[in-house]
């Protein structure tokens, strides 16, 4: 098995011969055959959050299942799959109130990495996924079914930037219609609150972002306006279409500093902000509590959109198959996994919303 292996921060992912071990009880093996390149999987191997090596990253993935461990019932060999990090027991205390996210439980795959490399050294299985490779064995609760007329390289989105967008929405914030909402950042995350943001019927949607590109964009996506805050004043313009009072819903969804601090400056009151973006580990941000507390404002994180992959993604399928969500039209680019760095150049570039790793 080939797979893109980090052998260093900052140095090229290497194509390397990798050895997997099969399916226990509760695995599923995968036969890759799209994966995404999520901001998060550069940011890992750039070593913004730190992390061990080396590793196999990706974990935006959709494919085939090839073997199925003897507990297994939610899919079977030749289901199409998306493959996602978001591995939950069902019954620990954060899973049985529902925020399956924050499984609390030990893997055995998190105390003996399923991946080792032609020497026989384990590589680490990164964001529980490893993705980046022609399989992955992950624990049933990380995978779903999805039909087989879905193109593999959409579907790989459902994984993490469009259930991570969209649920940011409709979980985290639970957005009603009417509601005011302005989005920071308009990448592959951004445009999927953009989005889920126009399918809940928030009025207005204000996007902003640096990049006229991505503005145009968000328009495609449900943006009723833009504004470049490099250019204009965000914060007058957001209180110009809100009656001077702010949006009711800020999502930032980029990890920086200055998107996170600009945040203050288009909330009204009873708004909330929702962090989506993640910044590199050790950056931080600034704000006034006594105005938080006069404004009855909040801050709330939203890690993977809170989703229930099972019931959110199959939802969000239904979408596209109405023709109400879009993910064709987040595919940049495809690659093949020997052309994986381009890929990711490409990304850091800020050409492209979500380039995609297929495999033949």
């Amino acid at each position: 098995m080939k797979a893109a292996v980090c052998r260093a921060f900052g140095e090229p992912l290497a194509i390397e011969s990798v050895d997997i071990s099969g399916p226990g009880e509760f695995d599923v093996l995968v036969d890759v055959r799209a994966c995404a390149i999520c901001h998060s999987d550069i940011f890992y191997a750039d070593g913004a959050w730190g992390g061990d090596l080396p590793a196999v990253y990706g974990h935006e993935a959709a494919g085939v299942v090839r073997q199925a461990g003897a507990s297994v019932t939610a899919v079977r060999p030749g289901d199409h799959v998306v493959v996602t990090l978001i591995r939950s027991c069902g019954h620990c205390h954060y899973c049985s109130s529902g925020s399956l996210v924050m499984c609390e439980e030990v893997f055995p795959q998190q105390t003996k990495s399923p991946l080792s490399d032609g020497k026989g050294n384990a590589l680490i299985q990164a964001m529980a996924t490893g993705a980046f490779a022609e399989q992955v064995l992950v624990h049933q609760s990380q995978v779903v079914a999805i039909p087989d007329t879905i193109p593999f390289a959409s579907a790989s989105l459902l994984a993490c930037g469009v259930i991570t967008g969209y649920g940011a929405v409709a979980n985290t914030a639970a957005v009603k219609p009417g509601n005011a909402v302005v989005v920071v950042g308009c990448g592959g995350v951004g445009l999927n609150s953009v989005q889920g943001a126009a399918l809940h019927g928030a009025d207005p949607i204000i996007a902003v972002d640096l990049s006229s590109s991505k503005l145009d964009a968000a328009r495609r996506f449900g943006a009723t306006h833009t504004v470049n805050p490099a250019t204009d004043d965000a914060a007058g313009f957001v209180r110009e279409l809100t009656a001077a009072r702010g949006a009711d819903f800020v999502f930032v969804t980029v990890g920086a500093i200055a998107a996170f601090n600009s945040a203050f400056d288009y909330i009204t009151k009873n708004g909330a902000i929702v962090i989506v973006g993640m910044p590199p580990a050790g950056v931080m941000a600034e704000y006034d509590p006594g105005t938080m507390a006069a404004w009855n404002q909040q801050i709330l994180g939203s890690k993977m959109g809170e989703s229930v992959i099972a019931r959110d993604i199959p939802a969000l399928i239904e979408l596209y198959r109405q023709g109400r969500l879009k993910l064709d039209e987040l595919v940049t680019a495809t690659y093949p996994l020997e052309e994986i760095n381009e890929a990711i150049a490409a990304v850091k570039n800020g050409d492209a919303l979500r380039n995609v790793i297929v495999f033949d």
